[in-house]
């Protein structure tokens, strides 16, 4: 009689735990989860339609669609390299060209070249604003592949053959520590040369190693690339000789000529 009642017992104990541990499972089951907030449409806009605030500089004209580049440079790299960072340094250069009336009337070449390189906010929005100018003007969604008349003459010349300048603009750029620039430039000699500057510094600028004039860049910040290539730098800058304009390089180059 009492093991029949201690069988009912234990029997009963089981059940109160295997029934408890049932509604706790079932109350783990049905509750809610918020569901996670709707994703913002990404919505990608029109070259034309980014202006910066008023001021003695504007954006250059992009003259191809932010998709053109691509697989060279992507869509969403090129629309927030220009609409972006480039918008940014043009404004920030605007705000600080009316706060200074020594630098009123000055073209940005002659901002750079009288440049105090103390003055940190004057030299990375005037060198950001610049550099990136004069990258945007050297692209072209179809490049002609190799430069022609007279500075195919003067890259043969002065490097030896376009694929060793080839290779020097890449070495160039992908040895640049961190943030900056590679170029191309005709140097106070009248020779081409290929050099680097870090963050916005650019041949224009004060007590540079090298001084010249440019004539084709490629930015290796790691807004320029990083979206498409990630840490394969080289690859982006491989890429980039398949989008230079080189009737625009060569067309600076006759300038420069012109002006020496």
């Amino acid at each position: 009689m009492k093991y029949n009642l201690l069988k009912l017992l234990i029997f009963f104990l089981a059940s109160m735990t295997l029934l408890s541990s049932c509604k706790r499972k079932k109350l783990e089951e049905v509750v809610e989860v918020p569901l996670p907030a709707k994703e913002e449409k990404l919505v990608i806009g029109q070259p034309d339609d980014v202006k910066a605030s008023d001021g003695a500089f504007s954006l250059t004209k992009l003259p191809f669609l932010y998709n053109e580049c691509e697989p060279n440079i992507g869509i969403l790299t090129m629309e927030n390299h220009y609409s972006k960072h480039y918008l940014t340094y043009t404004n920030n250069l605007n705000k600080l060209v009316s706060e200074d009336p020594n630098l009123t009337d000055l073209t940005i070449e002659d901002i750079l070249k009288k440049l105090d390189l103390n003055n940190l906010d004057l030299r990375n929005n005037a060198g950001g604003y610049y550099n990136h100018t004069f990258f945007f003007d050297g692209l072209k969604p179809k490049s002609e592949g190799k430069p022609q008349d007279t500075l195919a003459v003067a890259i043969n010349k002065d490097f030896g053959s376009f694929e060793v300048f080839k290779n020097q603009f890449i070495d160039a750029a992908e040895k640049q520590f961190g943030s900056g620039w590679a170029w191309l430039i005709l140097d106070k000699t009248g020779k081409l040369q290929v050099i680097s500057t870090p963050n916005q510094d650019n041949p224009l600028m004060p007590k540079q190693p090298v001084q010249g004039i440019p004539l084709l860049n490629i930015d290796v910040w790691e807004h320029a690339y990083y979206l498409d290539y990630q840490y394969k730098r080289k690859r982006y800058i491989e890429n980039f000789f398949k989008i230079i304009n080189w009737k625009k390089v060569s067309d600076r180059y006759e300038e420069a000529l012109n002006n020496k």
